[in-house]
């Protein structure tokens, strides 16, 4: 009976050793990129099965839930122009940020991966497209500059070890941003002065360092990435989510929701940005971003998946 007993204690012990080992699984940033390498290949060869996906996968592209093989996958000619790849080894995710081709058009693309175990687990697109509506649903008219984004586009750097700072830090500072949209100000935003942001290409350092006109005036004399919240009419930065952190890049990925006062007609903005920051503060942001469907519930993923649809502007009662 003893021999018994102990047999079971030790293939109990082996089971659980198995499944740390499972836990531990990790990949490295070299991992990481080949895992990127191998989902974005897939994509352009209209191929689900070549992006060795988790069972479970799951993905959306600009909100709306997407199977392997449809959406971009079907519409993309290739990759473009720009290509950048930011590594989290923490969360074990990777981002692209860069352009792709849906024929004699290119799109700007923000898209998020997260591993489960050593397959893809999550995708999540944010795709903007000189098509789009604009602000209040006219089709074509959207915010939309790909050459303007390709002069200057964002860093693929490494930050020396000594000027880095820690990701709880990092995204405290990103975090004052949104804080500093839903307040209207941007006194205490952690941002470098003549910090610029690009909305879809639109935007970047010829937009900062203009004067701001006395009337508009806040803390600042000369517009940069702080600037100008006032007259934007949010009420609320929701939804937010740091979605990974490139401690070696020192940027960090974040997503959330513009909503606006009661009885605006002006869409949501629904967006990805990569905060690209220096000395633990932003200097550039560059968004992927759509005006959604008033009706659409954004951003469809954890902690707001069906548990807290923000799916229009809020209204009064009277």
């Amino acid at each position: 009976m003893k021999k018994y007993w102990v047999a079971g204690l030790l293939a109990i012990g082996l089971a659980a050793a198995a499944g740390s080992a499972h836990a531990k699984v990790s990949c490295d940033r070299k991992c990481l990129g080949g895992k990127l390498d191998q989902f974005l290949n897939a994509v352009v060869a209209k191929d689900p099965s070549k992006a060795n996906l988790w069972v479970g996968f799951r993905q959306t592209q600009n909100a709306v839930l997407t199977a392997p093989g449809e959406g971009i996958w079907k519409t993309n000619t290739g990759i473009g122009a720009l290509d950048r790849r930011y590594f989290d080894t923490d969360t074990q995710q990777a981002e692209f940020y860069g352009t792709m081709k849906e024929g004699d058009s290119p799109a700007i693309v923000s898209l998020r991966l997260k591993l489960h175990g050593d397959q893809i687990g999550e995708a999540e697109w944010h795709i903007s497209r000189a098509s789009d509506p604009d602000i209040m649903g006219v089709k074509g008219k959207g915010v939309f500059d790909v050459d303007n984004l390709l002069k200057t586009p964002p860093e693929q750097r490494v930050v020396p070890k000594s000027e880095r700072h820690p990701r709880d830090e990092l995204v405290a500072a990103v975090n004052s941003y949104f804080d500093g949209i839903t307040a209207g100000t941007g006194r205490h935003v952690q941002a470098n002065p003549g910090c610029f942001r690009l909305e879809n290409g639109l935007g970047g350092p010829q937009w900062a360092s203009r004067p701001v006109p006395k009337a508009d005036q806040d803390f600042e004399s000369q517009t940069d990435c702080r600037t100008g919240y006032g007259g934007l009419g949010i009420i609320n930065v929701a939804a937010r989510r740091y979605l990974m952190v490139d401690e070696e890049a020192q940027v960090v990925v974040g997503s959330a929701i513009f909503i606006r006062e009661p009885l605006n007609p002006k869409r949501r903005n629904c967006f990805m940005e990569i905060f690209f920051l220096d000395g633990g503060k932003i200097s550039r942001v560059y968004a992927a971003m759509v005006y959604a469907d008033p009706l659409l519930p954004m951003p469809n993923w954890p902690p707001y998946e069906g548990n807290y649809p923000v799916s229009q502007n809020l209204v009064l009662h009277r």
